[in-house]
């Protein structure tokens, strides 16, 4: 904060209750000055001094960025008449503003707070209204205090409006009395932000509320690495060095908060410890698995022929796997479809639906991405959407995402087959079944040996190995499948083989390159060679992927020299620069959370909201008059605002994990020098099952090797299997 000015509010440009942030032009003695940052809630006619620099905007020009602010009600006549008269408070325009100020001059906001019977003595003013115009005018000023307290905590504004709509006026009391409150809902801030304000408070390092919320943000953060749960005397040992206090205390605060639910815990030997909305999920999912399995679907002697049936119309013969899991699907109430490329999943799928359907059944198809849902449909030949969309998100207070279809309001369907299901997580998976009926049977599809879900849990897995359900997995690689070194190689990886390096004239190729040529060779792979041999897209067919985001052959730089080489800088290329990344007309980028807001519109004019994480789309404009960017996904149009840019990643290139449910007519896989922890079997599995027609990997056979020799499945500590297995 080099730099201090104050003025008063002339204009407000633009303002984003949601973010904080706003654009208002301040009158510093005489001089316009475009000013910028959170200043979301300003009034024109308000006195603020703002703590910042001048920064020179490529389009805008020269602007005050403000680091802080403190706003100052006016306190002059001539101040008060400009702030009422531009609806600082609802009721009051210009006409009654004058009057109001006419009235009590200097002191009308100090009438307005404390005498509001004395604005009733003005015509036009009731005295429900003059109430009514008070109430919003301390709420306002009270809120206005809150939110400096807030940020006096080294909250930002955003953060600090997102402590006041959960606890409005309490929120301030909330902190004093206990600052880890702020490691929770809705701002999950971390563990020592909330303890250097706790131990400044005199907190003591034994206090339990820190003990609780140590353990919460140790529970929390092992979510990100997918375990559900963690081994209680492994957690035991891991909060007390993180607190740097004694075990006993741990383990004390620890049973304290199972006992009074705060946390759940496995009843076993070896306890496994929750945080109870994860220990609520698994159980939720284990006892509605039972349940659906405990029930009866009678056969009427007619599958057996209906198959024959289909056989004969489609002209193909299934397998006896793929046979028995059509059978099973009409008669149980829980089947798992599991299996590698090429083994049938989808033409066994296509005859389970059409035999559904004969019987009446209303069959549901959905899948955890909407590329993965997209995929579906086109395989199908039948409507599919995510499961996110057919639950129909709906939010409501608190911490959980609220759906539509729960429990009281389920979705009106008689069989759901999930897709992708490696890919779906505990919290997903727990509000699908809230949402369907109980007698609706449920057909999981998925590969069990691709990565697990990016959020906690490993579902598929588990139920697999609980042995709760029947469970087919097809293992025939079918003839046409076998003409497919893409294929065939994939079931090597599986296997443990290494796969075949050497072949020159199918679908599988393998580059020799180094870190250093490696980058020069992906882009001329992508830019030139691929596109002119088999004439296929670069923007759209074309796919890189690489297992790691940071090093000369991450995604971070592979999408710097792809974006030179395929949509260069130009005068007639707008581009603008959010986070450290570049977003320029015609790059090709990625949705990288799910957004269920944010409006598109497509080409025939339909509207509707909702991006998802994995949709890839083309920048069609970065447009600065308006403050948004312009991203084509398919059909559809969506409008950014510069704010919501963040939700954006550049997808020249992208990592395995990002591309998981989705396929592409052409990948580049790039194996260089991978970072150890991500030399594994799975992830190599997973890489080279995303290419369709043409799979080329760039990179060392050291590395391949010893991804394919590395069987380290992804550990994750959960508690679902145990739980299904009624331990």
């Amino acid at each position: 904060m080099d730099t201090k000015i104050t003025g008063t509010v002339e204009n407000v440009v633009y303002s984003n209750e949601e973010t904080g942030f706003g654009v208002v032009e301040l009158d510093v003695r005489g001089e316009s000055v475009t000013t910028v940052g959170e200043l979301s809630g300003t009034n024109v006619g308000e006195e603020l001094t703002v703590f910042g620099e001048y920064v020179n905007h490529p389009n805008f020009g020269l602007q005050f960025k403000a680091a802080a602010v403190q706003r100052i009600l006016p306190s002059t006549s001539a101040a008060i008449l400009k702030y009422l008269s531009n609806k600082a408070i609802n009721g009051i325009g210009p006409a009654l503003a004058r009057a109001i100020v006419s009235s009590f001059g200097d002191e009308t906001l100090e009438v307005i707070a404390k005498q509001p019977e004395r604005l009733a003595q003005i015509k036009g003013i009731s005295r429900n209204k003059a109430e009514e115009i008070s109430q919003e005018f301390r709420q306002k000023y009270g809120l206005r205090e809150a939110m400096e307290k807030l940020m006096s905590y080294s909250l930002d504004t955003a953060e600090a409006i997102s402590l006041y709509r959960v606890f409005s006026d309490s929120a301030v009391e909330l902190i004093d009395d206990n600052p880890y409150m702020l490691c929770g809902f809705p701002l999950y801030k971390d563990f020592d932000f909330s303890d250097a304000i706790a131990l400044d408070k005199g907190f003591s390092q034994s206090d339990e509320r820190r003990i609780r919320a140590a353990i919460i943000f140790i529970l929390r953060h092992n979510l990100n690495n997918g375990h559900t749960c963690l081994p209680a005397e492994a957690l035991i040992d891991k909060a007390a060095d993180f607190l740097e206090i004694d075990r006993d205390s741990v383990e004390i605060a620890l049973w304290q908060g199972v006992e009074d639910s705060t946390f759940g815990t496995s009843d076993r030997q070896d306890p496994k410890i929750f945080l109870s909305d994860m220990y609520s999920a698994e159980k939720y999912i284990a006892e509605r698995i039972s349940l659906l399995m405990s029930l009866k679907f009678p056969d009427d002697g007619d599958i057996e022929k209906r198959i024959s049936a289909i056989e004969r119309q489609n002209g193909i013969v299934y397998a006896e796997l793929q046979r028995e899991a059509i059978v099973h699907s009409l008669s149980s109430g829980v089947l798992v479809i599991t299996g590698g490329p090429g083994t049938g999943k989808t033409t066994t799928l296509n005859a389970i639906i059409e035999i559904c359907e004969q019987y009446g059944d209303k069959v549901m198809l959905c899948a955890p991405t909407g590329r993965a849902a997209k995929r579906l449909s086109e395989l199908t030949n039948r409507n599919a959407k995510t499961i996110h969309r057919a639950l129909e998100v709906a939010y409501g207070s608190g911490d959980e995402l609220k759906f539509v279809h729960d429990e009281n309001n389920p979705l009106k369907c008689t069989v759901v087959v999930i897709d992708e299901m490696s890919m779906v997580d505990v919290k997903l998976f727990s509000s699908l079944l809230r949402g369907i009926r109980p007698d609706c049977r449920l057909i999981m599809v998925g590969d069990s040996d691709q990565l697990p879900a990016v959020g906690a849990g490993n579902l598929l897995r588990d139920i697999i190995d609980s042995q709760c359900c029947p469970v087919i997995e097809l293992q025939e690689i079918f003839r046409q499948a076998a003409q497919s070194l893409i294929i065939v190689n994939a079931h090597s990886i599986v296997d443990g083989i290494k796969p075949d390096l050497t072949a020159r004239d199918r679908d599988f190729f393998f580059i020799k390159t180094n870190k250093e040529e490696g980058a020069k060779l992906v882009c001329d792979l992508v830019a030139r060679r691929l596109p002119n041999y088999y004439d296929i897209d670069p923007m759209t067919d074309i796919q890189v992927l690489s297992p790691q985001r940071m090093g000369m052959m991450g995604t971070g730089s592979l999408n710097d020299a792809l974006r030179e080489r395929l949509n260069p800088r130009e005068q007639t290329k707008s581009e603008m620069r959010s986070m450290g990344r570049i977003f320029r007309t015609g790059d090709r980028v990625m949705q990288v959370r799910n957004d269920y807001d944010i409006e598109y519109e497509r080409d025939d004019g339909e509207k509707g909201t909702g991006v998802f994480n994995g949709d890839i789309g083309i920048v069609e404009n970065v447009d600065y008059l308006n403050s948004r960017v312009v991203v084509r996904y398919d059909d559809r149009r969506v409008k950014y605002n510069f704010e919501q840019v963040k939700e954006l990643e550049p997808a020249f290139a992208a990592t395995v994990h990002k591309s998981q449910g989705s396929e592409f007519p052409a990948v580049v896989l790039v194996l260089c020098e991978v970072t150890r922890r991500l030399c594994y079997r799975n992830l190599l599995y997973t890489a080279v099952t995303r290419a369709k027609n043409l799979l080329v990997i760039v990179g060392d056979e050291q590395t391949v090797d010893a991804m394919v020799e590395n069987d380290r499945k992804n550990l994750r500590y959960t508690g679902l299997k145990g739980m299904l297995c009624g331990e």
